[in-house]
């Protein structure tokens, strides 16, 4: 029987080696896509609303619809 050199996870160095790129790449993919989310979504409606409140900035954005709908 062959004995491999395998860790408590039952992975070689080369197979956890490969895991762990391919963990480290997918994180980070979902890092960029989430930053690219939460900057669009901070665009379409700030977190924290001006002095007008969110009122102000709802009109703004009917306003500059129905502009262009016309």
């Amino acid at each position: 029987m062959e004995r491999r050199d395998v860790s408590v996870s039952g992975l070689t160095e080369p197979e956890a080696r490969e895991f762990h790129s391919i963990f480290v790449m997918s994180f980070l993919i979902f890092t960029v896509i989430a930053v690219v989310a939460h900057f669009l979504v901070w665009q379409w409606r700030p977190w924290l609303p001006g002095p007008d409140g969110y009122t102000r900035a709802m009109l703004d954005g009917v306003t500059t619809i129905t502009s262009m709908l016309t």
